[in-house]
């Protein structure tokens, strides 16, 4: 998430004190990501010290910042460009998952079934947020809101179909069950011997043609 490119978009509409910043972007996603308010101090400091925003101290003793022209620039040239995704970012489920299956004791089956009702359970509340309404009474707020909901499902879903793959890969990879072994016959024990085809089993004592 860029803290910095979201506060020069945000100071793109007018001069605003940091507090504010504060505010404004987190009704901007919806208080999906709630942010320090010392993270967004110590991002403005850095943007004033690259000179892509300048800071003037009010009667309050507050400071109210506002975009310069670099930082117009640098802004454009955030929304013109792509999000690279060469270096894929560290994901934190993938992580648990790669030492989970390395360690002895975990039991990755339950890993897997537990991160599944988790994501169950964000997808419905996005989709209850969603069906409730927007982030606000403008357009392009509604519109805003809309858009990161449908980030965050689409994410969602994708995660619950990574994690049934997962799991797939992991039923494959258990080893096959062991068989019970054939019993060896008894040594020096020979073939059973069979009745030949047509004769019948005589009772002891009686003769072929059934006479004692």
């Amino acid at each position: 998430m860029s803290v910095r490119h979201s506060l020069l978009a945000l100071l793109e509409q007018g001069p605003m004190y940091g507090y504010g910043l504060k505010s404004e972007f987190e009704a901007a996603t919806g208080q999906m990501w709630p942010l320090n308010v010392g993270q967004v101090y110590t991002t403005l400091a850095r943007l004033e010290r690259d000179g892509l925003v300048e800071a003037h101290m009010e009667a309050d003793g507050q400071k109210m910042y506002r975009l310069t022209g670099a930082g117009r620039a640098e802004l454009d040239t955030w929304f013109s460009g792509a999000i690279s995704r060469e270096a894929a970012p560290r994901q934190e489920l993938a992580i648990k998952l790669i030492f989970a299956v390395r360690s002895p004791s975990a039991d990755v089956g339950q890993v897997i079934q537990t991160q599944r009702a988790a994501t169950m359970r964000s997808l419905q509340e996005l989709t209850r947020l969603k069906a409730d309404g927007g982030a606000g009474n403008e357009l392009s707020a509604e519109l805003a809101w809309t858009l990161t909901l449908d980030g965050l499902l689409f994410q969602g879903e994708a995660e619950i179909r990574w994690l049934d793959l997962c799991e797939a890969r992991l039923a494959g990879a258990a080893p096959e069950p062991a068989t019970a072994p054939t019993a060896a016959p008894a040594p020096g024990a020979g073939p059973t011997a069979q009745p030949e085809p047509g004769s019948a089993t005589r009772p002891a004592g009686t003769s072929a043609g059934g006479r004692p």
